[in-house]
């Protein structure tokens, strides 16, 4: 059986990590999509299994090592992005994955990047390179999807919004769900 882990990045107290105002904490838009997500995936056969937790901050080796040990098919970690500590104008979606990934990690974040402009009609940043730790050592394809940016006000109310969670939770999905059809 298929096995996805879904990741809501970072943790219920991770500091820095909210909007400049602190209405919103980056892990509730995270935590909110990643449970669609594992929901929309369950529905399809699909074995899930989350890296988070509500009551603590999972450290980046416990994720990684969990996702190994279960011997995942893809991990996919969920994000909201920030550019400084204030508001400005820096928005969009991007899709990370490791600069020495496989391709099918680069399928999987073509698929996921296209899925989310679509659906949420945002700024297209594209799929980029990054040395992050849940990336850079997971032993399967992973990607680290960016759903807008904290620190844009108008980004911030999107990602406070059920309406714009739900809809990055369908287009995730569907990406991921292409990326496993055309395997």
């Amino acid at each position: 059986m298929t096995l996805i882990i879904v990741d809501a990045g970072h943790g219920p107290e991770t500091p820095g990590k909210r909007t400049p105002d602190g209405k919103l904490r980056e892990f509730h838009f995270n935590v909110a999509v990643a449970e669609w997500v594992g929901k929309f995936l369950r529905a399809e056969g699909i074995q899930v299994h989350y890296t988070h937790t509500i009551s603590r901050d999972v450290p980046l080796h416990e994720r990684t090592a969990t996702a190994n040990r279960l011997r995942a098919d893809a991990f996919v970690s969920i994000h909201a992005n920030a550019y400084g500590t204030g508001w400005n104008d820096a928005q969009g979606i991007e899709t990370y994955i490791y600069p020495r990934a496989s391709k099918s990690s680069a399928v999987l974040a073509s698929n996921v990047q296209s899925a989310l402009i679509a659906a949420c009609k945002r700024v297209d940043r594209g799929v980029k390179k990054a040395d992050f730790a849940v990336l850079r050592d997971t032993h399967m394809p992973a990607i680290l999807a960016e759903c807008g940016f904290m620190s844009n006000q108008t980004e911030a109310t999107l990602l406070q919004n059920k309406e714009y969670q739900l809809q990055c939770a369908r287009a995730l999905t569907f990406g991921i769900l292409c990326w496993l059809y055309a395997k």
